[in-house]
């Protein structure tokens, strides 16, 4: 089913894997978990990317909505 508002996207991905893009040209990796109208978001499993390349694992991780470029489900 498509998703008629952006949160029913999000709530799609739930307990998927995602890319979130930042604004600090960062990318987390991870299991979206949880989020709310702000879309602070928060995800499980994450690991932090710098210019496409792996450079630490991060766990658990709340992300502050107004950071977020972009989010993407992946597969």
């Amino acid at each position: 089913m498509e998703p008629e508002r952006p949160l029913d996207a999000l709530n799609q991905a739930r307990g998927k894997r995602v890319i979130v893009d930042l604004k600090n040209q960062k990318q987390i990796t991870g299991t979206l978990k949880a989020f709310d109208i702000h879309i602070n978001t928060v995800l499980t499993d994450a690991e932090e990317h710098v210019d496409g390349s792996l450079k630490r694992k991060v766990g658990t991780v709340f992300i502050r909505g107004d950071t977020i470029v972009l989010i993407s489900a992946q597969g």
